[in-house]
């Protein structure tokens, strides 16, 4: 449920073939004091101003200061089953939502065998408050913080979104955010077949916790559901039983189809060599809609 992170593997080929011309980088800033708990920070050079229309230069982006409305910021969790994953790997996704305007966060998170479910949330949760805190003075609105990611990424953005016990346990909740983007998300995928995701979400009777779907209620920030229709790692009916479960509770839910994609689409063509324009004019339409 992710990209493999090799040094040849096709992840690291889109990386090399974009350009950092557009956007500052800040790397491995910390956000707890475990190893695995730090983040990319991905600036647009120009700022943008509150309507969108020309290019302000008359800060400079790198500081603390902020103008009247700071920037819409992308929380973004990657993929990788749970069990691997590192944010060097998608610096293609930081590239195509500053070329939006939007500053981009990139976690690491601990995984299996650090940890097991619930576990592996609990940095994501940390993760999204840090943000929180300290997004005005890396020049983003504090108001307009979108939780994403792409398969395993977007379960955990999903389960933020749905479960207030994870954000609780840093003070903060659901609505403190203005969205959720899922790409290719695992929302409902009961029961396990595979041995590994046995051991990594626990005993049976436990699972159900792990479910996105089951923590809807309507009172949800706006969520995106992204789908492509010939992924065969986690199938679309996770998409649409999550959507329908959420419209059926009086929630806000978009899903957009892609026809043809599959699993590793949902995220690869966002990658500029590789963009499909209308998946990334989807995404920014949503956050600049919210």
């Amino acid at each position: 449920m992710g990209f493999l992170a090799t040094a040849c593997s096709p992840v690291n080929i889109l990386n090399a073939v974009i350009s950092d011309k557009e956007y500052q980088l800040r790397e491995g800033v910390a956000y707890g004091d475990l190893p695995r708990q730090a983040l990319d920070i991905y600036i647009p050079k120009h700022r943008l101003l509150a309507n969108n229309a020309q290019p302000d230069t008359s800060k400079d982006i790198a500081g603390t200061g902020t103008t009247n409305k700071g920037l819409p910021v992308v929380v973004f969790f990657y993929g990788g089953s749970w069990d691997s994953g590192n944010r060097g790997s998608y610096k293609f996704i930081g590239e195509a939502m500053t070329s939006q305007g939007f500053i981009t966060i990139i976690p690491d998170y601990r995984v299996y065998p650090e940890v097991l479910f619930p576990g592996f949330m609990e940095d994501p949760a940390k993760a999204a408050k840090w943000v929180k805190l300290h997004a005005a003075e890396l020049g983003g609105d504090p108001d307009r913080i979108f939780l994403a990611g792409h398969s395993a990424g977007a379960h955990i953005a999903a389960m933020l979104a749905l479960d207030t016990e994870f954000l609780a346990e840093q003070n903060s909740k659901p609505k403190d955010f203005a969205g959720m983007i899922g790409l290719a998300g695992p929302y409902d995928f009961l029961p396990l077949k595979s041995n590994r995701l046995k051991t990594i979400f626990g005993p049976e009777d436990q699972r159900a916790k792990s479910q996105p779907i089951n923590f809807v209620t309507g009172n949800n920030p706006p969520m995106l559901l992204m789908v492509g229709t010939k992924d065969g790692t986690v199938w679309p009916r996770n998409t649409y039983n999550l959507a329908a479960k959420i419209k059926a509770a009086g929630g806000p839910v978009e899903v957009a189809e892609f026809a043809g994609y599959g699993h590793v689409d949902m995220a690869a063509k966002l990658a500029k060599p590789l963009r499909d324009k209308r998946m990334l004019d989807t995404i920014a339409a949503f956050i600049k809609q919210h």
